[in-house]
């Protein structure tokens, strides 16, 4: 076994949570004292900061959203209230995307970096990457963190980087540098492993030892089709420019969430209690400092609008003490048809059904249609041979996936009231390659 910060990494239980609820107290009154939000906030609601002791605890305090944040920096408000340091303390500043409206701001200090790298080469260290590695990194530098925190990360364990940013980069770069690594989402490697084969190189035959696939949450039936045109194993990792940043080890039960830098608590749907660890919650996240540290932006009970579930919070098999999630899914992907919801990574694992990858590239996208009390569903997948394609056989084992654990849209599907249909492309041929951006793969049309 190895670990990068192995005392911590295996702390019992006991002294990780008393170290938790330490570091929440200190991070509660560094809030009062240090960001413009929570100093107005705490005062406005008559809160003394002092009562706050325990996680327990951080239900008398508000859950924050994007929205939040968004009003409370320019051009809503004179000032950023989020930015907890002066100026000359802040050594970068992120945007999120910006997806779903205005990006929000953000701002590290070099002490929130190298927390940052923490959490990314934790993750790698499980993951078996070790000072020997070449690593390719698939992912853009620029505003978003992961990328450069990933670069952080292996400078801390010794890695070699090779910074490409995106997928499209020459297969020379394959033969030339001989990478052990490469991070990127699954359909990024996907493509590659396709460009590869094109030119003549067998992916299982490169010099790749592992990947790792983060970014988006994917279906087990992705991975496991990734895994199978690499012939080697794919690790997820989890993270966000608010300082996520959960890693699955090589024994793949879950992510690793690092309790000591970040607090994860799950909430029920109404966002007024914490969910129990078997029912899926709301992922609710509290920036964690140790006792003399200061961050550039700081998160009490941010809601994350991701959903997972605790899978354990007993030594994981790799030694690892740390709890450990499902890998989570966007409620912004998740639709409701029926009174059924279902999730964008439901489609994907209908999608990368095996008997279907002998006819797909795996890339798809779904629409929902609503017209006078009828929804559709219309999902495209692309064909690696439209002329070969089986359609029926593909159809039909989305369908049965699809189906299986969804009484209510099985029901509807036979009243009529609901329709899937299907539509099978040449390669290049789906809507989002005329789009610019991250595909949307499931898109509500209603």
């Amino acid at each position: 076994m190895s670990f990068f910060s192995e005392p911590i990494e295996t702390m019992d239980r006991g002294d990780l949570d008393a170290l938790v609820d330490e570091r929440i107290r200190y991070t509660v009154k560094f809030a009062a004292e240090h960001s413009p939000f929570y100093r107005t906030w705490f005062r406005t609601n008559s809160i003394d900061p002092s009562k706050i002791r325990e996680h327990e605890d951080l239900r008398d305090l508000p859950v924050i959203s994007s929205r939040t944040i968004r009003e409370r920096q320019p051009p809503e408000v004179e000032e950023f209230e989020f930015k907890s340091v002066d100026w000359p303390e802040v050594f970068t500043v992120h945007e999120t995307s910006g997806t779903s409206g205005t990006p929000k701001s953000f701002f590290l200090t070099w002490e929130d970096w190298n927390r940052y790298a923490e959490k990314y080469a934790r993750a790698f260290v499980s993951q078996n990457f070790t000072s020997a590695d070449r690593v390719v990194v698939c992912a853009s530098y620029g505003m978003n963190v992961g990328a450069n925190t990933m670069t952080l990360a292996a400078q801390r364990i010794g890695m070699t980087i090779i910074p490409i940013g995106r997928c499209t980069f020459p297969v020379s770069l394959m033969t030339k540098y001989r990478p052990s690594g490469i991070v990127g989402s699954v359909f990024k490697l996907l493509r590659l492993a396709r460009r590869m084969e094109s030119e003549g190189l067998d992916p299982k035959a490169s010099s790749i030892q592992r990947l790792v696939a983060g970014g988006e949450s994917f279906a087990d039936e992705s991975r496991a089709y990734l895994e199978e045109v690499w012939g080697v194993p794919a690790y997820n990792t989890y993270g966000s420019t608010e300082g996520t940043m959960c890693g699955e080890c090589y024994e793949k039960t879950g992510l690793h969430v690092p309790e000591d830098l970040v607090h994860l608590d799950l909430y029920n749907p109404t966002l007024d209690n914490f969910a129990t660890d078997d029912d899926c919650g709301r992922i609710v996240l509290t920036t964690l400092l140790p006792p003399g540290s200061k961050t550039g932006t700081l998160l009490l009970n941010y809601d994350t609008e991701d959903t997972t579930v605790v899978t354990s919070r007993d030594r994981c098999p790799c030694g690892r003490t740390h709890l450990r999630i499902m890998l989570p899914q966007r409620e912004a992907e998740t639709v409701w048809v029926a009174g059924s919801p279902f999730n964008r990574v439901d489609i994907e694992q209908s999608v990368f059904q095996r008997e279907n990858m002998e006819h797909l590239t795996g890339e798809y996208e779904a629409f929902l249609y609503g017209d006078a009390g009828k929804t559709t569903l219309q999902v495209s997948m692309e064909c690696l041979d439209t002329s070969l394609c089986e359609r029926e056989l593909v159809a039909e084992n989305f369908l049965k996936r699809f189906l299986r654990h969804q009484p209510r849209l099985s029901e509807a599907r036979h009243d009529g009231t609901f329709e899937i249909r299907f539509n099978f492309t040449k390669p290049g041929g789906l809507e989002f390659y005329r789009m610019t951006g991250r595909p949307k793969r499931l898109v509500d049309r209603r």
